[in-house]
């Protein structure tokens, strides 16, 4: 049985991803202190809410150092939505603050304006679609969470602010809101980060997670 670690730093919801780790046959826990990550073999960073106020829990709770150690050895993680954001070097929500840079770009609001100059809806809520970056098939896809994923099988997102990726090699999935590019899916190694709440997204999360088991 895969052992998960889950990292609580006040920001989460726990609960939904414990229970759909669990489903996939995980053993889950639960951890607020650096001891709980350093004998961590799968590692899950989830998160809702503002940037800065993530990246002061992961600091007040001394996680970050335990993190970035994890992450160095290029070991199962995955960060979800505000986690993933927190993988970026920085964020420009409510100010410039320093994430954990673990992969090179940074967070940006999402437009009010699609590309048409119509306002749309800010935050991103709903189901959207997955595919993968331009220039790229599904076989880009082999071998990571989104093996067996099918193009345009839909993922659910609550966010207001998207990843851009410095380097276009870290992307592994994309969409598109307003007509404008969003970060679904960001890869380095073993380390990945879904925009998207993969345990909210049906039967396609649970797969996304039961290949990042494997």
């Amino acid at each position: 049985m895969r052992k998960v670690t889950i990292i609580d730093y006040g920001l989460c919801n726990i609960l939904s991803v414990k229970r759909a780790f669990e489903y996939c046959g995980a053993d889950v826990s639960v951890v607020d202190e650096p001891d709980g990550i350093f004998g961590a073999s799968y590692l899950v960073l989830p998160g809702v809410g503002a940037f800065a106020d993530g990246m002061e829990g992961l600091k007040s709770k001394r996680l970050i150092d335990p993190i970035m150690e994890f992450c160095l050895k290029d070991r199962p993680f995955m960060g979800i939505c505000l986690g993933m954001q927190m993988m970026m070097e920085q964020s420009e929500e409510f100010g410039l603050h320093s994430g954990l840079g673990i992969i090179k770009g940074k967070v940006i609001r999402i437009p009010e304006m699609d590309i048409d100059g119509e306002y749309q809806k800010v935050p991103h809520i709903g189901w959207n679609t997955l595919e993968p970056p331009k220039g790229k098939n599904i076989d880009w896809w082999k071998d990571s969470i989104l093996d067996g994923i099918q193009i345009n099988e839909r993922t659910y997102f609550v966010h207001s602010y998207t990843a851009w990726i410095e380097n276009s090699e870290n992307r592994l999935a994309d969409t598109y809101y307003g007509g404008r590019l969003i970060s679904a899916v960001i890869r380095k190694g073993n380390i990945y980060g879904c925009q998207f709440h993969p345990e909210k997204s049906g039967e396609v999360g649970l797969r996304i997670i039961n290949n990042f088991l494997k």
